[in-house]
């Protein structure tokens, strides 16, 4: 989202820091902000905040990540009602989609959307000193990592 808020950035900045840190070495691509998905070739598409692909086909990728594993939305008031309906309907389509999750500016909350083996999005939510636990990229961490610094 451009012209986003400071502790929207922050946040952003934080989770991708965690991630790229995590799957160093590991043949994984951490992207955000600018880096486009595309829920097919014809669309639609969509800059989500964070995405984590691992796979092969979107390693030499310039434009476009068709294949991610991982979609992270910060929440803002002004787009969190498309984060949690329309885009999220779209990115379901994405066979390689195993996790969606939603950080909320405003307080300590993250809600974590995760396709479960039966093929149906199961929800979890993450509070104040609770451990976040990507399992697509086999990441657990504290949740105030992600709001280190934001005011």
């Amino acid at each position: 989202m451009t012209g986003g808020s400071i502790p929207h950035n922050d946040i952003a900045v934080n989770l991708t820091t965690t991630l790229k840190n995590h799957l160093h070495g590991k043949g994984c691509k951490v992207s955000m902000v600018d880096a486009k998905v595309g829920v097919s070739s014809s669309g639609p598409f969509y800059y989500p905040d964070v995405m984590v692909t691992c796979n092969k086909q979107d390693r030499p990728a310039t434009k476009i990540i068709y294949h991610p594993c991982l979609i992270v939305e910060v929440l803002s008031p002004g787009t969190e009602a498309i984060d949690r309906g329309k885009k999220f309907q779209n990115y379901r389509r994405i066979y390689t989609l195993k996790e969606y999750v939603l950080i909320d500016v405003q307080q300590i909350m993250v809600e974590y959307f995760r396709l479960n083996q039966n093929g149906i999005w199961e929800l979890d939510n993450y509070g104040e000193k609770d451990e976040v636990n990507l399992t697509s990229v086999e990441l657990s961490f504290p949740i105030e990592i992600l709001y280190e610094d934001v005011i």
